[in-house]
């Protein structure tokens, strides 16, 4: 199996630092595999982990797992999502590296087997968000099918089915000859898993798997040689399971079968097992600098000042906007926005008393990307610190005004998150904003009156994610008739900092 696993906040993909921490514990002369789930957080924190340590000497590659079979094609920028399957191919590219096998070899057989497997999921109920008030989403009698892993809505909502309706239209749907999602025909070997998605118990995944095994063999002609059965990739406490079916050959079945001591694989191997968790040293939590200047000034200047009041502001306006951030995030994505922000949001409060050169714009906006970088998991937080990267080396380059650094930025968070103006991102808040403050500088109108407006013109881009069809992250598998009932929780959250930030400079600017 996997030598390590990389864990992130619930639902978030791990941030950089803990993925290069992982990279640095046990990677040795042979190299490292890294198997990523198809999320674009997910894809870009270890895709900027992989570089990082690359440029550090480290042999790496990258393989991608997306086998939902939920959902045809296209969708949008997103792709198939990574779910149990991805168990089945952590086994074989574990069993591939313990045969010897160079790292060229093991990522071949990892991707191969990605390509081979097709999945999709149930759910009975919703599961619970720590600390969180569960959704009400899901009514009696009703069940979710085509749902992701992190408590996302399913890509339809059905009354409730004896079972073996139910793992007869799931099997019809992963083995669909129209979306043509896994290459399997009548005749083939395969695998199969029944994974529990958190709170089902075993008798009752038992029950789908004798169900499973007759439908495979006699409506779709096909030789069933494993079956998988146990809670493998779960979501919480969520009611449900999914089904995994795999392509089989002699290659995959022999990895499939070699011993492993990893705890909870159903064909265990007796003896001492490695301890489950060995402690890695994380880097620090801020880049060592070599300049002392780069800390909180003694004495602000009037910018360092308005800097201040406008990072305090931005980040208090996060802070206040979690529960709604969260509610939103609910009803069309895995429901931690407002968490994962609120995260950032406080890291720079907190940072801000000690790290920030508020006289220096550029090493501050340097600085908040690192706070965000340490502290926000997911595809917000990866952004985020691409967003004030990006700024950060434009204004270093240029004295000219602020506007060339945040189109720098949106520029650079749309180069690779892959989203633009329309896919129902933080991008529909920004672009906007952007526009309407180049227009009006352009005119000669004061900045912060220009600051106001295009803040204005932010909040009325978040609103208008009501009415589009997302086309990036996790939205993209929510209906479109729950979308239209809110708002994208990113484009809100990025127009409330913005706006909040345009205000403080006005009051302050109003003040003097």
């Amino acid at each position: 199996m996997l030598t390590a696993a990389i864990c992130g906040d619930v639902f978030a993909s791990p941030p950089v630092d803990s993925i290069l921490a992982g990279i640095h514990a046990v990677t040795g002369p042979m190299g490292c595999l890294l198997i990523v789930t198809n999320y674009t957080g997910d894809r870009l924190n270890f895709g900027l982990a992989a570089e990082q340590a690359k440029s550090e000497g480290y042999k790496v590659e990258i393989v991608i797992v997306g086998d939902d079979c939920a959902l045809p094609p296209p969708r949008g920028i997103a792709g198939r999502r990574g779910l149990a399957g991805t168990i089945l191919v952590n086994k074989i590219a574990g069993a591939a590296a313990a045969a010897g096998l160079s790292l060229a070899d093991v990522a071949a057989e990892a991707k191969r087997a990605s390509e081979m497997v097709g999945t999709m999921g149930v759910a009975l109920s919703v599961c619970t968000l720590p600390g969180q008030v569960t959704s009400d989403r899901l009514g009696p009698g009703k069940m979710e099918l085509g749902l992701g892993i992190h408590g996302e809505p399913g890509a339809a909502v059905a009354d409730l089915q004896p079972v073996d309706v139910v793992v007869s239209h799931v099997l019809k749907q992963i083995l669909s000859t129209e979306t043509n999602y896994v290459p399997i025909t009548r005749g083939n070997r395969v695998v199969l898993m029944i994974n529990g998605l958190g709170a089902t118990p075993v008798m009752e995944l038992m029950i789908a798997a004798g169900k499973a095994v007759p439908n495979l063999q006699l409506e779709h002609g096909l030789a069933v040689e494993r079956v998988y059965t146990g809670s493998f990739m779960t979501s919480l406490d969520m009611a449900g399971f999914s089904i995994s079916i795999m392509k089989a050959d002699e290659v995959i079945l022999k990895h499939l079968d070699a011993t492993t001591k990893a705890p909870h694989w159903p064909v265990g191997v007796d003896g001492n097992r490695p301890p489950a968790k060995i402690p890695v040293p994380m880097p620090p939590s801020h880049s060592m600098k070599s300049d002392e200047s780069l800390g909180r000034p003694l004495q602000l200047s009037q910018q360092g000042h308005v800097l201040e009041v406008t990072i305090e502001a931005a980040a208090e306006a996060v802070v206040n906007l979690r529960d709604r951030l969260n509610e939103w995030d609910s009803k069309v994505g895995d429901g931690d926005c407002g968490s994962t922000m609120y995260r950032g949001a406080t890291a720079i409060l907190e940072d801000k008393k000690k790290y920030y050169p508020l006289n220096d714009a550029a090493e501050t906006v340097n600085e908040i990307g690192a706070s965000i970088r340490r502290v926000m998991g997911g595809t917000s937080g990866i952004l985020y610190h691409i967003f004030c990267k990006a700024a950060y080396a434009k204004l270093k380059a240029s004295s000219k005004s602020g506007i060339t650094s945040k189109q720098s930025s949106i520029a650079a968070v749309s180069k690779y998150g892959g989203a633009t103006a329309g896919y129902r991102t933080m991008l529909d808040a920004l672009i906007p904003a952007a526009a309407v403050l180049q227009e009006r500088l352009s005119a000669g109108i004061d900045p912060s009156t220009a600051f106001i407006l295009s803040s204005e013109a932010a909040i009325a881009g978040a609103e208008s994610t009501k009415h589009m069809q997302a086309q990036a992250g996790r939205s993209t598998y929510i209906s479109p008739e729950i979308l239209a009932s809110v708002p994208d929780p990113g484009a809100m959250a990025a127009a409330a900092w913005y706006r909040a930030a345009a205000l403080a400079v006005k009051d302050m600017y109003q003040a003097s």
